[in-house]
């Protein structure tokens, strides 16, 4: 990788960001809006806030309950789908129903939730869940339907066995799709983590920024939204970093196919 190709990656993953930041800084200094406190006063209570304590009480529960959430959606999305994917008469009976409940927007149930499953961590794990496994599933289901024909029928001829299969082709084969899903996902499941919070909650980041609204601790509030979006920066660095080492056969194929 040459010197020119490092500057301009650089310069794409970092200009933007510098610019809005840079844009906020000058936008807010001097400003004596209650509402949009200077960045400066927000940095400043941001250091002084988000202390390893603070960390304890309100981030690691968040992160606990998304973790749990979104492995619970990938396992729940990933194993529908593939049975979804591979048989015809499963996907004429599931379509209309799962175009039903996906229509649904995840905010809209949580009092249902919270109904059967209180209103405890497994309450908003069930919301992040319910948010998160739609498009896992919708999305593993495309890839096994987009399995090269050839494929299916030399692992029929060879009468490979439906274990094998599973490994050796199905999954493979719709892995980029799967990851797919699992990307969009992840967003969607920050998102409803910070929902499910501002619920009968008494931990968590949706928790800490209402009750710094309610409190009118502005400053408080948008270091919290802050934190809120650094965290979400860095889990799509580490899901990118973790999907190039699962799917580096694919981006190697792709790169191979690009150059002839």
């Amino acid at each position: 990788m040459t010197l020119r190709t490092v500057l301009w990656r650089l310069v794409t993953w970092f200009g933007l960001p510098v610019v809005l930041v840079a844009a906020w800084w000058f936008g807010s200094e001097g400003s004596r809006s209650f509402y949009w406190p200077p960045l400066t006063e927000i940095l400043r209570t941001f250091t002084q806030l988000w202390t390893p304590e603070r960390w304890a009480a309100d981030v690691l529960p968040s992160l606990g309950r998304l973790a749990a959430g979104y492995a619970a959606a990938a396992l729940l999305g990933v194993g529908i789908g593939v049975a979804i994917g591979l048989w015809w008469r499963l996907r004429a009976i599931a379509e209309p129903v799962l175009e039903f409940f996906r229509a649904i927007p995840p905010p809209v149930l949580v009092p249902v939730i919270m109904l059967f499953a209180g209103i405890g961590d497994g309450m908003k794990i069930a919301v992040i869940v319910s948010g998160c496994v739609w498009p896992i599933l919708l999305n593993t289901v495309a890839g096994v339907r987009a399995i090269d024909p050839i494929q299916r029928d030399t692992c029929a001829v060879f009468a490979t066995r439906p274990l094998t299969r599973l490994r050796r082709l199905v999954l493979p084969a719709a892995a980029p799709h799967i990851v797919t899903g699992m990307r969009q996902a992840l967003s969607i499941g920050i998102i409803l983590m910070v929902i499910s919070e501002m619920f009968a909650a008494h931990s968590g980041l949706g928790f800490a920024i209402v009750q710094f609204q309610r409190g009118f601790e502005i400053p408080e509030m948008w270091s919290g939204i802050i934190l809120l979006g650094l965290i979400g920066v860095a889990l799509s660095g580490a899901f990118a970093l973790a999907e190039r080492r699962v799917l580096a056969w694919y981006h190697g194929m792709r790169r191979a196919e690009g150059s002839r």
